[in-house]
């Protein structure tokens, strides 16, 4: 069976030598007509920390490069909070509950549905990633022979037997693969920021606890200012080694036909960020750069998830998106020359999750002005979750400030408590969700309104929640066996 795991911390080493330049030339030495695609992913990165947030410790000057020279998202959201059912929904376009057993971290993502990265291999694409591409997930049960994230591995794939042909150890050496005039898409991912944490490394970094802004979703105590730090750090590692391939590409010419797309794949690893459909869950930064299609310096309004990037990166390379692909390209937005929002109907989006460190099926619509979250199964409570899973946020120093909070604050409850059914938040006046309006009666009209909006979305994508047969559907052994000792 072949397992692909979270990967341990990952560099990619690149080499500005000369002759490494000379070997990667011949493939551009006649102009390439279709772009190359550079998707640089980080793992659990959210907004607000690359926007809106001036906190002096955090420095990305490849993600404000990018931003600078192409054009930022203010409303980018994953399609799901979860690693792996938000690269699956990112890969082939479809909402995480349209994935079978696709939905689940630690699931595994059936070769039916087809991937646009599968459209640009066989298109001719030399398509490769290095890190984390699709996963944690079951490789043979999806019927895959490779990650969908590319055949050509530079790296180590822990878990992975090798075949010589499919790796590389440099992203040098994986454009040296290229035949004449070949174009590539790679997926550079490493595991920053994703935990364990080094404690202290933003501190040793020069960071100060003092300047850290806490979101009022968490205890503002020392301990949390240094998990932040901590955070932060990482997130500047990341940024630094994008910033490689940026200059890579840059010095051997071939960044300006390059579609280069920086991102996150959900929340960072904090209580009520990661794992839920919150916007420090599902919001993430979003900045593209494309010289001959996208203005440099643009900053656009519209809603978009991640997912859209796959029949977006499609009609990018003049190939068709998949029939049965569920997102829409923005590539309209892209091309567009002002700031704001471009295409009116672009003012929601739908998020979900179902499985992670527990049973968590969650869906909701989030729009400009509201978000509405149902919690189909209410009573299941996120604090067992927290307390083994390390990697999300239980046991960091965070999670442990809120174990320290009386169980009856608002904090505990907002974070550990039993959820609501339904919960409703007004954007405009509460910016982190902090106050749930469902039962207030003046806002009945507008709950009713939005779950009648979220359910026929559901209903027309065949989500099994609302079908009535997501047992059948959702199910997988793997993915249950993973977590059965978290519940």
């Amino acid at each position: 069976m072949q397992k692909i795991q979270p990967f341990a911390r990952f560099r990619l080493p690149i080499t500005f030598l000369t002759t490494v330049a000379l070997a990667c030339s011949s493939a551009h030495k006649t102009p390439n007509t279709r772009p190359n695609i550079l998707i640089l992913m980080a793992d659990d990165w959210n907004w607000p920390h690359a926007e809106e947030v001036s906190d002096s410790n955090l420095k990305t000057p490849t993600f404000e490069r990018i931003a600078r020279e192409g054009i930022r998202f203010r409303n980018a959201f994953v399609s799901s909070p979860s690693c792996t059912p938000s690269r699956a929904s990112l890969l082939t376009g479809l909402h995480p509950w349209q994935l079978e057993t696709g939905v689940h971290l630690w699931g595994a993502l059936p070769a039916k549905f087809q991937t646009y990265t599968d459209l640009l291999e066989a298109a001719g694409y030399l398509v490769g990633y290095s890190g984390k591409g699709w996963g944690p997930g079951y490789l043979e049960d999806s019927e895959r022979s490779y990650n969908p994230a590319g055949k050509i591995v530079v790296g180590p794939e822990p878990g992975r037997p090798w075949d010589s042909s499919d790796r590389v150890e440099t992203f040098e050496e994986f454009l040296s693969r290229r035949e004449s005039n070949q174009p590539f898409h790679f997926w550079f991912n490493t595991s920053d920021p994703h935990r364990p944490y080094e404690s202290m490394s933003g501190i040793n970094q020069g960071m100060k606890l003092e300047d850290v802004i806490v979101p009022p979703t968490l205890p503002d105590t020392q301990a949390t200012r240094i998990d932040l730090t901590d955070y932060y750090y990482e997130v500047e590692r990341f940024d630094s080694e994008a910033g490689k391939l940026i200059h890579h590409l840059e010095d051997t010419g071939e960044l300006e036909n390059t579609i280069v797309v920086m991102t996150g794949d959900n929340g960072m690893p904090f209580p009520r960020a990661k794992i839920t459909l919150y916007d420090l869950g599902t919001k993430v930064p979003l900045v593209i750069r494309w010289p001959p299609r996208i203005q440099k310096g643009r900053v656009v309004d519209d809603f978009v998830t991640l997912s859209d990037l796959a029949p977006t990166l499609l009609e990018a390379a003049n190939l068709k998106p998949i029939e049965q692909m569920s997102a829409t390209s923005f590539l309209n937005t892209l091309e567009a020359t002002e700031n704001g929002l471009i295409n009116d109907a672009r003012t929601r989006v739908f998020t979900g999750i179902e499985l992670h460190c527990g049973r968590f099926p969650i869906r909701s619509i989030r729009t400009t002005e509201y978000l509405y979250v149902r919690n189909f199964e209410p009573d299941r409570s996120v604090a067992l979750c927290r307390d083994y899973w390390e990697s999300d946020s239980g046991h960091s120093p965070t999670w442990l400030s809120v174990k320290l909070l009386p169980k009856n604050s608002k904090m505990y409850q907002r974070i550990a408590g039993q959820r609501a059914r339904e919960e409703l938040y007004d954007i405009r006046r509460d910016k982190y969700q902090l106050n749930n309006l469902a039962l207030e009666p003046e806002f009945e009209s507008i709950r009713t309104d939005l779950w009648l909006e979220l359910q026929t979305k559901l209903q027309e994508t065949k989500d099994p929640r609302i079908e009535g047969n997501h047992e059948e559907i959702f199910y997988i052994p793997h993915a249950i066996n993973e977590q059965n000792r978290n519940n």
